[in-house]
């Protein structure tokens, strides 16, 4: 819960950051929130602040990282008894 809403924050500080012309937050930084378990709010972030949606690689990476923790979550409910 507090990674999905810290990636969501990030992406909204990031897309008032863009539209300001500041220093923004690195893209590895937000696809590391993801990572740790912050997907959800990743692509509520991206959706709600219309942020980093067309720009490649990154949104080919954020799938990559979805589907390999969907991955996860499908193995571990097949081996849990």
């Amino acid at each position: 819960m507090v990674l999905n809403l810290a990636a969501f924050v990030a992406f909204g500080i990031d897309k008032a950051r863009a539209r300001r012309g500041d220093r923004r937050i690195p893209e590895a930084r937000l696809l590391l929130l993801a990572l740790a378990g912050g997907t959800p709010g990743a692509y509520a972030g991206r959706r709600v602040f219309r942020h980093k949606t067309r720009k490649q690689p990154f949104v080919t990476q954020l799938h990559a990282i979805a589907a390999l923790q969907a991955a996860g979550l499908a193995y571990l409910a097949y081996r849990l008894p």
